[in-house]
């Protein structure tokens, strides 16, 4: 996303053989300040003017300096660096009409018409616990998703449901020796995994149990009334279950096509494959031999003719590819599949498929008391997180302001936001050991301290019922309102670098250092009891503040509480 300041620079420099992207691309912001807002060196035009570069940078300086106009204010020529500064106070009040103006919209672009993303993430395993593990594959893909669709592009987003495989057959055994469906209906997706794990602790003791479910899973291939009822049920009782978080965390899907879904697609791309001679026979099994790119061999179709994820995933681009055109397909997936999808992506490329194709890695997250397994029972869930967040959001509030309204709502805006925030704050790869009292502080980098700045900016323009009078701008030309301008500005910037980088930590620490720089004008500056006409102009830049702040969180998933 173009800088609009560095962008009228470079429309004033004329350099032969050089265009305007050029100039533009060698535009920086000097270390210090008083060097200039901006610089541009001319080192490399030494050859080009066969000058100094002194000589060139007074040479520039020389014929711009009478056409420059806002937001530059000065150029200056200074050992091979043609310094321009920019007119502060021009921009503030030009970006704080803009904000006001635009609301919300501020920010919005057209940077993708026309361009489709495929989102693939959360992907929940039918008849398993939604647990904290799926944290930050939901929260990261939903915050790329709205990202995506604010500017311009159209955003689809894809749970890959985890719908298909023997541990169907297992749950079905299971639930027809020691299940009772009122207890199902009543218990929900925590009866399955209870019989999930009764099931494989009573197969080490019972062998015969894992054939039993491996012929009830080719009963569900085969199209059997009985065990496709049983499956559709435990797939109904989980999604009734997971979207009450999904709403809860302001997450959304364009489709919940799974596994399953394209059980009937992939033979079309087995028999395409071996049409161009990539499929090979290993120990019964067919694979796309990748010893040439140092990787194993991609294993497609077992020797019992069982397909695989792989076979899946490849069944599941033709589709996106097809029915959605996809300029990108990204997949939010842990990085302990790295090789998966190096595999996946190579076949593909063999193929001769030049599809855009990313893996979106991530971390793991965990709480203090260690790692989980579903097999073993030992599963955090993520609804009990976001529960406990939500009371312990609570006893703060209360205690803070005990004659707030609506602060059960409060909380579950606080609790909730709290964990999102807490997920995208740090970049993605890394390993986050959650720690409720770390993420609900409401001071320092935390989603609270970013939501009561919020709340802090709707108290002061509800006390000032509205915002009158011609503004003057000198009310916020000083260093801390300016240094707030100055992030204003970059909010845009920020929604580029994430997508640029599918990073939603771009944002996220964006907001933090929006509320820091506010707060210390708050503190240093008054506001409500100033004069008339710089109360107006102060007033004006929490509004931005505000609208900045709350489409911020909003595309992090995160719900802005009116008062705190």
């Amino acid at each position: 996303m173009l800088n609009n300041n560095k962008l009228e620079i470079a429309r004033l420099i004329r350099i032969e053989g050089m265009d305007q992207k050029d100039i533009y691309n060698l535009i920086s912001i000097p270390p210090d300040n008083k060097m200039g807002d901006y610089a541009l060196p001319c080192f490399q035009f030494a050859k080009v003017f066969r000058k100094s570069p002194k000589m060139i940078a007074e040479q520039i300086k020389d014929d711009i300096k009478d056409k420059i106009k806002p937001p530059i204010k000065k150029v200056e020529a200074v050992n091979g660096y043609v310094n321009f500064y920019v007119d502060k106070l021009f921009v503030g009040r030009t970006l704080l009409a803009n904000i006001i103006e635009k609301g919300g919209n501020f920010g919005d672009s057209d940077l993708g018409k026309g361009k489709t993303i495929c989102i693939d993430y959360s992907s929940i395993n039918i008849a398993k616990p939604f647990h904290i593990g799926h944290l930050l594959t939901t929260v990261i893909g939903s915050a790329l998703y709205k990202v995506y669709k604010k500017l311009g592009y159209n955003a689809v987003g894809i749970n890959h449901l985890g719908d298909w495989g023997t541990q169907f057959g297992k749950l079905i055994v299971a639930f027809k020796r020691w299940g009772d469906r009122d207890l199902l209906e009543k218990k929900g997706v925590k009866y399955l995994n209870d019989l999930y794990v009764k099931f494989h602790s009573e197969s080490e003791k019972d062998k015969a149990l894992d054939d039993e479910a491996r012929r009830y899973f080719k009963k569900i291939e085969d199209g059997d009334k009985e065990a496709l009822e049983l499956f559709q049920l435990f797939k109904d009782i989980t999604l009734q279950e997971v979207n009450k978080v999904y709403e809860r965390l302001n997450v959304r899907f364009d489709s919940y096509n799974g596994e399953a879904f394209y059980n009937d697609k992939m033979q079309p791309v087995l028999e395409e494959l071996e049409e161009k001679g990539l499929l090979t026979e290993s120990e019964g099994a067919k694979v796309v031999d990748l010893s040439e790119y140092d990787m194993p061999p991609c294993l497609l179709v077992k020797a019992d003719g069982a397909t695989l994820y792989a076979t899946r995933d490849l069944a599941a681009a033709f589709y996106r590819k097809k029915t959605y055109d996809f300029h990108k397909c990204l997949y939010v997936v842990a990085y302990q599949q790295n090789l998966h999808f190096k595999q996946f992506f190579k076949v593909l490329e063999l193929m001769g498929k030049d599809w855009e194709l990313y893996h979106i890695p991530f971390g793991m997250v965990s709480l203090e008391d260690g790692v989980m397994s579903t097999r073993k029972g030992k599963v955090v869930l993520l609804e009990d997180v976001l529960n406990k967040a939500v009371k312990k959001a609570y006893d703060i509030i209360a205690r803070k302001n005990p004659n707030l309204k609506n602060k059960k709502e409060t909380a579950e805006k606080v609790g909730v936001g709290a964990v999102i925030f807490s997920a995208l704050y740090n970049n993605r790869i890394k390993d986050i050991v959650f720690s409720y009292d770390k993420v609900l502080s409401f001071e320092g980098e935390t989603g609270p301290y970013v939501q009561y700045t919020y709340a802090r900016c709707n108290s002061l323009l509800e006390k000032a019922d509205s915002i009158m009078g011609e503004p003057d701008y000198e009310g916020i030309n000083n260093k801390e309102a300016m240094e707030v301008v100055g992030l204003l500005e970059k909010f845009p910037e920020s929604l580029f670098e994430t997508i640029e980088k599918y990073e939603p930590c771009y944002i996220s620490r964006y907001l933090v250092d929006l509320a820091k720089a506010f707060n210390r004008f708050y503190y240093r500056h008054r506001i409500i009891d100033a004069e008339p006409e710089l109360k107006t102009a102060r007033l004006m830049l929490a509004k931005c503040v505000k609208t900045v702040i709350g489409e911020g969180l909003r595309l992090l998933g995160i719900s802005a509480p009116a008062k705190m």
